[in-house]
């Protein structure tokens, strides 16, 4: 039998829903990360955003709370950038990440780290951070760098770091309006036990959880959206052994997409309302083929750090908020006198958010 066809605005549709963009969430906070896989987190404060664009009635110091009682962690995890996760997911996850996460490391920095022993490395890492002692990067290289002083402080810190140890950045970073640098811990010492070891059945159950928590999140997808989304690509084994419980259907260019068979599919003429996204925001770079979402004109916008807004599901118009919290909109497309006021609306209503109910100022700008 041919699998049925979704077009853009199917896929469009389908993906609002799981990312909670078509109707905002009751789902507490805590739920929200976990069923998105995470939230880009690099910008402490985009997660913020992201959360209150998705759910009804976020309150930002609900947030705080779960970042310092453990309940959620920012970590270098998918495609090797720092991630807001359940603690769950980041000790269930973080072991299957390992050699990605070093690999991208080396990639960057394969002149610098040539011939460094990585296992002596992480093991004298382990050692410096074993008093239970939080560190910045520059701290930890700094015990380290008389030992191994060729590939220099950066490479030799950021391969510790994000590809060798499991470290989780504490709170202050990462709290709603406070400004602080990177303090790292070993998942150990902040979340009291160490990753989940790696499982050793050629089936991959991690990657097996990691592609049914994408698809309820993200799905109807191809294999290469996926691993677009999570930077592994060891993971045929695991969508092969979970292909039965899947129905698949085929896109307008004849890839294979799959899903899981009782996620949400709207109807592609369900109204979607607009949505202001952050910096970064997986519901655009959680794909390889981003045109569901946004146009290739526009694409590189999902890379640069810039703040989009949604028109009708489409990315249609940047935004930027200034210190007092008033927010602007930049439009990509003439938009009708309808979207143009649905976007002044919901950013008045974003303003009063970012400025904690002290403004609620929102301008579009002439096209």
């Amino acid at each position: 039998m041919t699998a049925p066809v979704l077009d853009a605005r199917a896929l469009n549709r389908a993906t609002l829903a799981r990312q909670l963009l078509l109707d905002r969430s009751d789902l507490p906070a805590r739920d929200a990360v976990s069923h998105l896989g995470g939230l880009q987190a690099q910008e402490p404060q985009e997660p913020f955003i992201g959360l209150w664009s998705r759910l009804r009635g976020f309150q930002p110091q609900r947030l705080d709370e779960m970042v310092t009682g453990r309940q959620v962690v920012r970590t270098h995890l998918m495609r090797r950038t720092v991630h807001l996760v359940t603690a769950d997911d980041a000790l269930a996850w973080r072991s299957r990440h390992d050699v990605m996460l070093r690999q991208k490391v080396l990639a960057v920095y394969r002149r610098e780290l040539a011939g460094i022993d990585l296992e002596e490395l992480a093991e004298a890492g382990r050692k410096v951070m074993s008093d239970g002692e939080p560190r910045t990067m520059a701290e930890l290289t700094r015990a380290l760098v008389d030992r191994w002083p060729e590939p220099g402080p950066r490479p030799l810190g950021e391969l510790l770091v994000a590809g060798l140890l499991a470290m989780v950045q504490l709170p202050p970073r990462g709290l709603w309006r406070v400004k602080s640098g990177v303090r790292n811990l070993p998942y150990s010492v902040w979340l009291g036990r160490a990753p989940d070891p790696l499982s050793e059945d050629a089936a991959d159950p991690v990657g097996q959880a990691l592609v049914r928590r994408y698809l309820a999140a993200y799905g109807p997808a191809a294999s290469a959206d996926l691993r677009a989304w999570c930077g592994l690509a060891g993971l045929p084994a695991a969508v092969a052994a979970v292909r039965g419980e899947l129905v698949t259907f085929r896109d307008e260019r004849g890839r294979e997409l799959l899903d899981l068979p009782d996620a949400p599919r709207p109807d592609p003429d369900t109204p979607a309302p607009v949505r202001f996204l952050p910096a970064f925001d997986n519901a655009i770079l959680g794909f390889h083929d981003r045109s569901r979402i946004i146009d290739d004109a526009h694409r590189g916008l999902s890379v640069a750090g810039t703040r989009v807004a949604l028109v009708d599901g489409r990315v249609a118009a940047t935004w930027t908020s200034d210190a007092d919290g008033t927010v602007t909109v930049t439009p990509l497309t003439t938009l009708s006198r309808t979207d143009r006021t649905a976007l002044t609306e919901e950013g008045q209503r974003l303003a009063a958010f970012l400025s904690d109910g002290e403004s609620d100022r929102a301008s579009i700008t002439p096209l």
